[in-house]
């Protein structure tokens, strides 16, 4: 007989994995993802080789809502610089480029002018219905973009969601952020047509609110995005829906004519006056046209609807986070 010892069989994967627990008991995180894959093999092949769990991540788990936060603001340089790489390559197909950033706005204002301002003689009573037409125009397409987009930002991003970990809120960030540095080269030949055409408009100190306005707007729009990704994963057709709703809105925030002028019920002039997208409008007209402040009543709605909106959204959008990577059953 030979001295050599027997060789063993290896123990089984129940054996191992009993050594593992009598050696070092596990956490109540790794006991928790253990729990989740105890009728797998790949969960006790991992138990014999690592001895723990706590390396492995789930994909489309939600973190708590301050680590969320940490990880959204630790991807702030990717959302940037992607954000900047895909405005920059957006229109590369089209001869006119980029260009076509600030003629699409332009070409709307000139048929909106043309239709309402000139066939339907909307602009009687404005002493400056180009510029009314251009800001309405011009800074209501950031508000609906945001609405249109939202819809589809999580299905455009499937893949990407299933393969890699990361703060879903990212996605529409990105969105408002590349929207944003699309509409910049606009906003300022929107400035330059109001105050080249006339009756000129010539800057005045109120036109230092602008920035403070746009940072509000911006702040509504996020909070428009992060509700409407949620509500596009829940709710697919309504990506088809939301360009009707979104023309509605326009007709009624004021984007192309004076609503005041041509509605003479006091409680309906009471609700329009609690829409944020006509509030919002109204105040860039009342800083950029009639060089004034915008009252109080204007400051209080749009705040209120900027940061309610902000904070819902994000909780919202928080809340679905374990959704986002899920395959859709009819």
């Amino acid at each position: 007989m030979s001295d050599q010892p027997a060789i063993q069989s290896a123990p089984t994967s129940d054996v191992a994995t009993k050594r593992v627990l009598a050696a070092r008991p596990y956490s109540k995180h790794e006991q928790k993802e253990f729990d989740s894959l105890k009728d797998s093999k790949f969960a006790h092949t991992v138990a014999e080789v690592r001895g723990d769990l706590s390396h492995l991540r789930t994909v489309s788990g939600r973190p708590s809502l301050g680590r969320y936060l940490k990880q959204l603001i630790e991807r702030r340089h990717f959302i940037w610089w992607d954000s900047k790489s895909r405005v920059s390559t957006a229109n590369v197909e089209d001869r006119l480029g980029s260009f076509w950033l600030i003629l699409r706005p332009l070409l709307d204002a000139a048929f909106y002018w043309l239709i309402f301002g000139l066939l339907l003689n909307m602009s009687r009573g404005l002493p400056n219905y180009i510029a009314f037409v251009i800001i309405g125009v011009f800074m209501f397409q950031s508000s609906s973009q945001a609405i249109n987009a939202g819809t589809k930002v999580i299905s455009s991003n499937k893949s990407m969601i299933r393969a890699f970990q990361f703060p879903r809120a990212a996605l529409p960030l990105a969105v408002l952020v590349r929207d944003f540095l699309q509409r910049v080269p606009a906003m300022f030949v929107m400035i330059a047509i109001i105050m080249i055409i006339p009756p000129h408009e010539l800057p005045s100190t109120s036109w230092l609110l602008f920035p403070v306005i746009l940072l509000l707007q911006l702040c509504m729009d996020f909070g428009l995005l992060l509700v409407f990704s949620r509500l596009g994963v829940m709710l697919p057709d309504l990506s088809k829906a939301v360009p009707f709703a979104t023309r509605l809105l326009m007709y009624g925030s004021g984007v192309i004519f004076p609503i005041d002028r041509f509605l003479n019920h006091p409680t309906l002039m009471q609700i329009i006056n609690l829409n944020p997208i006509y509030v919002v409008l109204d105040m860039y007209r009342v800083i950029l046209i009639d060089g004034a402040v915008p009252p109080t009543h204007h400051w209080v709605v749009l705040c209120s609807w900027a940061f309610g909106l902000l904070i819902f959204g994000f909780l919202f959008f928080w809340k679905g986070e374990e959704s986002y990577s899920r395959e859709r059953t009819y």
